[in-house]
């Protein structure tokens, strides 16, 4: 396991939540080279997933930018070691009402 310690930014999340989180990202060091951002992402999403159910999304990597909307207490971005880590879960589906012209 890495040596590093998760440092959030920012988060909405219960802190069960969060420590989840950051459990899964030390996880997905574990199982994955630092270098492959992709799986890593993947691995969390996919935990997140199972635990929590559907409809989670996960960034990881050095540098990106971004903005997204996102369910009221589901949202984590933290530092660990040199990656950033953001997971959140998509709001959820509004269907629009359709409207027959005449």
């Amino acid at each position: 396991m890495l040596e590093g310690r998760a440092i959030i930014q920012d988060t909405d999340m219960p802190v069960k939540m969060q420590l989840q989180a950051m459990s899964c990202a030390y996880e997905a060091l574990d199982l994955f080279d630092v270098l492959d951002c992709k799986g890593i992402a993947a691995h969390i999403k996919k935990e997140f997933d199972v635990r929590y159910g559907p409809g989670w999304q996960c960034v990881v990597g050095s540098k990106f930018g971004c903005f997204f909307t996102h369910r009221k207490g589901t949202f984590i971005y933290f530092c660990l070691e040199r990656l950033n880590f953001l997971i959140f879960k998509g709001p959820a589906a509004t269907s629009t009402p359709t409207t027959n012209a005449k």
